[in-house]
């Protein structure tokens, strides 16, 4: 479609371009025409459409037949409409002489008989064009009654048969060339028709090839504003989570400050009441001191005496006072209370190093035979009293406390995790949708027989194999496929839906997971955990080890996945949420969903999550 530069002052005729474009060449209309049937079309488009017909003639646009050759008339009002849109674009624009280049005129066809004159019509009977004198042969003698004519028609040569020297009239679908009916020999195997026929075919190809890019672009337009939905939505749902982040931690660190505080008053009020005790005794010396003070005092005044009378009387009586040496009794802190409560802190802190630090060490002492295991270090009980010896037999002292060993801090990340994972079983299930996760299955992983449908969330098992491209992820043995998601840290929740038959396995695994061999069956190694339905008997399978599980009756199973926090837990969807198993480890490894399937009977489906908006 020709370009406009359309007139900022005429936007109403500027609309109209698309109405006022022949479908034929599609440029706007030159020296318009009507047909019978109510479409427009440039003139000398539509003489060349007619070009070679005797009789059938028919609407290019909506193929209505005319029993003869339409008398065609300019449309005025349409022409005066075209000027008017052509004059809006302004006639020095670049982009309308571009636009106008295939409306211009072109040169006229010369009579090939004097090739002086313009041909007025062309024989395609003799292939020749002729002027007005010298076409009156045609118009007056019997004997070309019978010959074509139309509007003049330039480079006939190639609309000949190069090799026959004779006008086209069919076209070769197979070969896609235009023949001529000498030509037919030669393609009596292939599929012709007639010229007129075959670009009726082929205009009715374009449009409707015309009319699925035109609902591509739609759909991928209406995919963009998605993708953009989708983004706008995914900051807001981050920022709201930013939000609640931040005011957790505004929360742990106001307890943990209260804490701190607590724990400095406790040492606080220690050095007071042992700093009292101290001003106390100092008081005291300095009562004793000045005594002291006041006896020297009294001697040296006995001893300037010269009564010796006196002398002696008061000399006796000095020497019946008596004074005795200053006492300092041992005051010391509490060791106990200040150990216990350093010791305390220290308990603290373990909890939340193994709270938000991933563990980095895989779990190679659990494989420790109990012989070879370490017991963990005693604590010194010299260690326990500082500045003092250990205290004797007939002391009697309180209780002390020793510091917890690392299998104490373990114990206690173990009731963190438990206390977890029973905070996640009492929520609803609409509390839990604020964790879901939409999967899809990884065309890449699945088993040659596994058939993936419903854009990827919807798996069974066919009868014969689907011959899949190689990859180096796809599961050969076992029919099994993974989910194109990965999780490597936070909460996710999906759902399950088992629709027919109850052979298969929902469960998780590493992406290093083995993917031919018996090992590459879920659940028969270190590297995955799964539930496993055979029939009516429920089991959990991991690294080998099978643990039949109480029958629960569901059709739909709920995945809940805490990287942090060392589980996943497996439970049936219903009016009440179920718990079937639970698996609690520390991961090291990326995490991807995975399903196994039975036989051609089994399917399962991911249903959609739709996450569930928590106001903030």
């Amino acid at each position: 479609m020709a370009a406009m530069a359309r007139s900022p002052s005429e936007p109403g005729l500027a609309g109209l371009e698309e109405d006022l474009t022949c479908s034929i060449c599609l440029c706007l209309f030159s020296s318009p025409v009507t047909v019978p049937c109510g479409h427009n079309f440039c003139a000398s488009c539509l003489e060349l459409s007619w070009a070679g017909l005797s009789g059938n003639f028919s609407c290019p646009q909506c193929r209505a037949t005319f029993a003869g050759r339409p008398q065609l008339q300019k449309n005025t009002v349409l022409c005066r409409v075209v000027e008017q849109l052509q004059g809006c674009a302004g006639a020095g624009a670049e982009e309308e002489e571009e636009a106008a280049g295939c409306r211009a005129e072109v040169s006229p066809v010369y009579c090939d008989t004097c090739l002086q004159a313009p041909a007025v019509q062309t024989c395609l009977t003799c292939t020749a064009s002729f002027c007005s004198e010298h076409l009156r042969p045609h118009q007056d003698s019997p004997a070309f009654r019978d010959h074509q004519l139309c509007p003049p028609v330039r480079d006939l040569q190639q609309r000949k048969c190069p090799q026959h020297n004779k006008l086209f009239e069919f076209f070769c679908s197979q070969h896609g060339s235009c023949i001529c009916s000498l030509c037919l020999l030669g393609h009596k195997l292939c599929h012709t028709s007639p010229l007129q026929v075959a670009k009726a075919n082929a205009e009715l190809v374009l449009k409707k090839r015309l009319m699925e890019l035109h609902h591509q672009g739609e759909r991928a337009a209406r995919a963009m504003n998605t993708v953009k939905t989708n983004q706008s939505q995914a900051a807001e749902t981050a920022s709201k989570k930013k939000d609640l982040i931040r005011s957790e931690f505004s929360e742990i660190k106001a307890l943990t400050e209260e804490r701190e505080n607590q724990t400095l008053k406790i040492i606080a009020d220690e050095e007071k009441r042992v700093s009292n005790k101290f001003d106390y005794i100092y008081g005291i010396l300095g009562s004793k001191k000045n005594e002291i003070q006041s006896l020297r005092d009294q001697i040296e005044m006995a001893l300037t005496e010269g009564d010796d009378v006196l002398f002696l009387k008061r000399a006796t009586a000095l020497q019946q006072t008596s004074t005795k040496d200053a006492f300092v009794p041992v005051i010391e802190m509490d060791q106990n209370l200040i150990h216990s409560t350093l010791q305390s802190v220290i308990n603290l802190k373990d909890i939340v190093k193994l709270s938000v630090t991933p563990c980095r060490e895989k779990r190679a002492e659990a494989k420790l035979t109990p012989g070879k295991t370490k017991p963990p270090p005693a604590a010194s009980p010299n260690k326990t009293f500082v500045g003092k010896k250990p205290p004797g037999p007939q002391e009697k002292k309180k209780p002390v406390k020793v510091a917890p060993t690392v299998g104490t801090a373990n114990a206690a990340a173990a009731v963190s995790t438990k206390e977890l994972i029973d905070s996640f079983l009492k929520k609803s299930r609409e509390e839990l949708l604020q964790y879901a996760a939409n999967i899809t299955l990884d065309y890449n992983t699945a088993h040659n027989k596994v058939i993936l449908s419903e854009r990827y969330t919807r798996m069974s098992v066919s009868d014969t194999p689907l011959n899949y491209n190689h990859h180096p992820q796809r599961f050969t043995d076992c029919f099994q496929v993974l989910g194109f998601q990965c999780f490597k840290r936070g909460i996710h929740y999906w759902e399950v839906e088992l629709q027919q038959n109850n052979f298969c396995g929902i469960g998780i695994c590493y992406g290093s997971m083995e993917r031919q061999g018996p090992e590459s069956r879920l659940g028969r190694n270190s590297s995955s955990w799964c539930i496993e339905w055979f029939n009516s008997k429920i089991s959990s399978w991991h690294n080998d080890v099978e643990k039949c599980l109480p029958s629960v009756k569901a059709t739909k199973i709920g995945v809940l996945l805490h990287c942090e926090g060392g589980f996943v837990i497996f439970m049936a969807v219903g009016e009440k949420h179920n718990l079937i198993y639970k698996f609690k480890t520390q991961f090291t490894e990326a995490l991807y969903p995975a399903f196994w399937l039975f036989s051609s009977g089994t399917v399962l489906s991911l249903c959609e999550m739709q996450q569930s908006r928590i106001l903030i």
